[in-house]
Parts: structure tokens; sequence; C-alpha cells
């Protein structure tokens, strides 16, 4: 059930200095320019439409952690009535120009910090309603302007005296009627023929509009649910930034009461997050890189979608619940107990991850081919736990990893595979039930190789890490395989080996030039010698690793290269030979024939 009513503006911002109105702590910062501010204030004194407020109020089962507006200082810790949920930049606005006798603290239209008090120019204020924008004045915290480099003061507004010459209203105790009266009086004795008349019009048109300002204010029951606050919240919301539900979590943990009394302090969610992904990134760089923040690479919401999963799959299994699922309703849904029972398990399931990763030679958060694999992939690990480790259950999850990767099985809307593979990945590594989806559904047409250009293909790095995986030894560090460890050490990334150069002058053929089949992992180091035909390249490659060419002809071949089509500068061979090799080898990693070979065999039959 919702309520409106009209409130008077001066109501509203007394409510915000003694918190009885306040924030929930989900709610961003203040963070209006002084162009807006000055807007603002504009449309309150023409008793404009200002938009309406809404609240939620307090004392019902979905309980946030709040805070007051910025600005405001009530005695002790109050405990709000009304928590804001839409109009926090309007009325803090409206609350610091129009309350505190302390400068607003905003920015310039550039975004610089800046410190500005408000006036209302009373000569402009009285003229047409078309000129009530310049009308508003807001000058520094020293209260005078300048020009020429800071060099010249055009205004000084330091004392009562200056505002009442300069005709420059101070708003900041608009709403105190002593002080209005004594500033009246001064403003009237400094010209008595002329100020009298003007105030009364100024009083009328402009102060008495902002005393009797009305807000439409909406009131949300106590009894509204968490998941229709957040709806409504998103919906009303005028910053057009979506509401992430780890901040909706963020402000109930720490609105648990019963948390509270038994520990003597509110549950800091984000501190418990920073230490989990911190220590997994310090560990395995594949979840993101920790000075790109936390939510770089593997993000909270990754990490309560896998509890989500968990938790309901956990539900299913005793009959609580009837679905495995990890929707936007699952996670608001999740009680503080749960998550704390649960998010060391999935850190260690994570972790778990991490090595997984690391033996599939996936060691880079860019080289990672789809983050949100990652998320049933840990709820299963947390599900099954050392189960996981057995050689049979080990090969059945690479098999999954590879056919979602390779088949691009998570390139779309993936809520619905993530709950579907948990399920079916469980009961088939128990041999219990059959493949996943994920598993059989999987194909990799193999013209697929011709397409794959660049990183923004899953199975492109998939390819570049299944190359590792095999064995390929770098062209100029030949003395072991490439190995995770020594990725960054030695700069190895996707290297073309037809250089783009040399196909100015060749390719008959019009075969691609740039696809994953004319690339391999190599170092910086080696990429420098390729330069010119692979022909020409090729003794520089050889004499620099002081190996007989018969050797670094091994070396070729770890790579899945024909060398004789190589240092023959046969592009046709080497491309019809490897891309067959490459197939092969996504064929072994899927666990099945490619689809265009089956259909081949097919007709051939």
């Amino acid at each position: 059930m919702a309520a409106l009513d009209n409130v008077k503006l001066k109501d509203v911002l007394v409510e915000v200095a003694s918190g009885v109105l306040q924030l929930p702590d989900f709610q961003r910062d203040w963070k209006w320019d002084d162009d807006r501010i000055r807007a603002i204030i504009a449309t309150v004194t023409l008793d404009y439409p200002l938009g309406v407020v809404m609240t939620l109020q307090t004392g019902g089962a979905t309980r946030f952690r709040s805070r007051t507006l910025t600005g405001a200082r009530p005695e002790d810790d109050p405990k709000p009535e009304l928590l804001l949920l839409d109009g926090q930049q309007r009325l803090t606005s409206l609350f610091q120009a129009l309350c505190l006798d302390v400068p607003v603290e905003t920015s310039d239209a550039r975004g610089k910090p800046i410190q500005r008090w408000y006036y209302v120019d009373i000569a402009k204020a009285v003229g047409p309603p078309s000129e009530r924008d310049e009308a508003i004045v807001s000058v520094p915290a020293d209260k005078m302007l300048r020009t020429d480099f800071n060099r010249t003061v055009v205004l000084d507004l330091r004392t009562v005296e200056d505002e009442c010459a300069a005709g420059l209203f101070p708003l900041h105790f608009v709403f105190d009627a002593q002080r209005v009266n004594a500033w009246k009086r001064a403003y009237i004795k400094a010209d008595e023929d002329r100020n009298w008349d003007r105030w009364g019009q100024f009083d009328d048109l402009v102060l008495q509009q902002i005393r009797t300002f009305q807000v439409p204010m909406i009131r949300l029951a106590a009894s509204t649910s968490m998941d229709a606050v957040c709806a409504v919240f998103e919906r009303v919301n005028t910053g057009g930034v979506p509401l992430n539900v780890f901040e909706l979590l963020t402000a109930t943990y720490a609105g648990d009461q019963e948390y509270v009394a038994r520990t003597g302090d509110y549950y800091q969610l984000p501190e418990v997050w920073r230490e989990i992904k911190q220590t997994l990134a310090g560990k395995y760089p594949v979840f993101g890189r920790p000075e790109s923040g936390l939510e770089h690479g593997l993000s909270s919401s990754d990490f309560l979608q896998a509890i989500a999963l968990v938790r309901t799959w956990e539900r299913k299994q005793t009959g609580v619940g009837t679905a495995v699922s990890c929707k936007r309703r699952d996670l608001l849904d999740l009680p503080l107990a749960d998550f704390v029972r649960l998010a060391p398990q999935l850190a260690e399931a994570f972790a778990w991850v991490g090595e997984f990763l690391e033996r599939q030679c996936i060691v880079r958060s860019n080289d990672l081919p789809y983050k949100t694999q990652l998320v049933p992939l840990a709820a299963v690990r947390a599900i099954l736990r050392e189960d996981t480790e057995r050689l049979a259950a080990e090969e059945m999850i690479e098999q999954w990893y590879w056919c979602g990767v390779l088949g691009e099985m998570y390139g779309g809307s993936t809520e619905t595979r993530f709950t579907r593979d948990v399920e079916q990945l469980v009961t088939w590594i128990r041999r219990e039930d059959r493949a996943p989806d994920t598993v059989v559904d999987a194909f990799f047409f193999a013209d697929r190789l011709d397409n794959l250009t660049t990183r923004n293909s899953a199975a492109y790095k998939g390819i570049y890490a299944l190359l590792i995986k095999q064995g390929a030894v770098d062209w100029h560090f030949t003395g072991t395989p490439l190995s995770p460890g020594r990725l960054d050490e030695y700069s190895v990334n996707i290297r073309q080996i037809f250089p783009k150069t040399w196909f100015r002058r060749s390719n008959g053929e019009n075969l691609p030039e740039n696809s994953i089949v004319n690339k391999t992992p190599l170092s910086y180091r080696a990429s420098m010698d390729m330069t010119g035909a692979p022909a020409a390249y090729l003794p520089t490659l050889i004499a620099a690793c002081d190996m007989r060419p018969e050797w670094f002809d091994d070396v070729l071949t770890t790579h899945l290269i024909d060398p004789e089509a190589l240092r023959d500068n046969d592009y046709a061979r080497f491309y019809r030979d490897r891309s067959k090799q490459l197939q092969d080898l996504v064929h072994a990693a899927m666990g099945k024939r490619t689809m265009l070979r089956d259909l081949m065999e097919g007709d051939a039959r």
C-alpha cells in the first residue's frame, strides 16, 4: 500500500535535519553541480512542480541500514521514520542551500569541487518569471566574486550591509523568520524610499512561495517487500543508474538487528567481499587485476549468483524449494545467515576454479573465454567438494568446460544455463544421469575457424589456451614447453605466423589471413624476429636459439604446424593442414567430432 500527500517543503527539510527522514544505505552519494542547484532553487521560488518524492516507512520486515542526507547533523543517533527512495538530489540540494549556515560543497560544470553560498537578486526576482534563473546567484565560500584571474573583486558580500547594498538576499536562512526580519530591516534602512515597496513585492513573489511550497510525497508502507522496493527504486530514481543488488544487500545486511545484537556491530558486506576478492585475485590473476578495482574480472554479482545457486540447490534437495535458481529475486531473498555460512565455501570453490583454469593454461583475465561459466563451476565444486577431484570427475568437468567454450554456449542469456548446468553436471559426475545439455548440444563447425579473428570470441581464446596446454614450445625460449607461469614472464600473446606484410604479395586462394589458423601463442621476443616471409625469418629464429634446423622443425610441430609448408611459404598448404589439426584439437577437448566432419562422413556412407 502507498499513500500520496502534499507536504510543505519546510516540514520535509526539518525532518531531514532531525533525522526523521534518512537515506537507505544503498543510495549513492549526492552529486548535483552548481548549475542544477541554482535551477532547482528557481523552481521552488516560482512554485513550479518539483516532482514526486518517494519514501518508505520503516519498521517492516525489510530493514535497511540508514544514513542522514549529506549535511544533516542530528543530535544523538535518531532512528528514521521514513527512508528516501527517490528525491535525494533535489532534497539534499535544497536542504544545504536553504537551511545550513555553511557553504554548499558542490562542483562546477567541469566537475571541479567548489563551495558556494546561494543568494537571490531582489531586483531581478521581482521582474518577469522568465528572468528568475538569472536572479539566483551563487558566490564562493569567502562571499567575494572576482574576475581577472581572481585579481579583481567585483562583489563583496561579507557583511549584511554589503548584501543589502548589492540587493542580494542570502537564502541559507530563508526559513528563519527572526533572521529574515532582521535582514529586512537592514535592507529597508539602506534605502527606505526605494526598498520598502520592493521588499513587499519580493516577499510576496519569492519568499512566500518558498514558505508555502509543497512537495508531493508518496509513502510506501513498511510492509513493502524488498523486491518491490528495489523495483520501485529503479523505476523512479532519476539518476539513471540501475540499482546494484550488492548495494541493496549491503544496506539490508547492515540493518540486520539480530546480527548487531549478537556481535555489537553491523555486518560490513563490502569489507567481506573485498577480502575474498583480493585473496582470490592475488593468487589467481584470472579473476581480475586488483589495481583495476574490486569489480574487475570476477564481480560481487558473480559471487552472489554462485551462492544463490548452492542455496537453492540445497533447498530443493530438502524439499523446501522447488528450483535451482540465481535470478535477481533469489539474490534479494538471500538471508544474512545463509550468506555468512556459504561465503567461505564459495571462496574455497572459486580458489579451486582458479587452479582448474591454471591446469587449462588460462591464467590471465583477458585470456578467460567466459567469466560467466565460472559461476556454475564454482557452485558445482561447492556442492560436490572433494568428489570433483576424482580422475573421472575432472575429465567430465574438463569436457563440460571445453564444450561450453568451444561450442560458445555461454554467449547469450546465461541464468537458465547456470541452473541447468549445476543440476545436470552434479548428477552426471555422480553417474546418476546423462551428460549435461551443454555437452550434448555443443558443436563446432569446421568453417568456424575461418571466422575466429579476435579475442571477442570465446572459442578464439579457447584454442589459444589449448595450444599452450597441448605442449606448444616458444620459438625463442625453446628449453621447455610454454607453461602458465611463463606467459607473463615471456610476454606471450597470440602472434600471426604468416605476417600481414607477406599477404601484400601472396595468398592467391583468398584464404582467411587473420583467423586463429594463422595465429599461435608466442613470446614477444620471438615475434621481434618474425618479419617478412616465414622462409626468411625461420633461419633468424633458428640461429637465435642455437638449434639445428631439424630440431626446430619439432618445435614448429608443437604448434600443429607443417614445417615444410612454412619453409616453402605455401600458405594454402599450411592453412589446410593446420585447420585439420586444430579441428582435431577441438575434437579432443570437446570429446566429440566436429559437426561438419560428422555430416561429411554421413554423406560418404
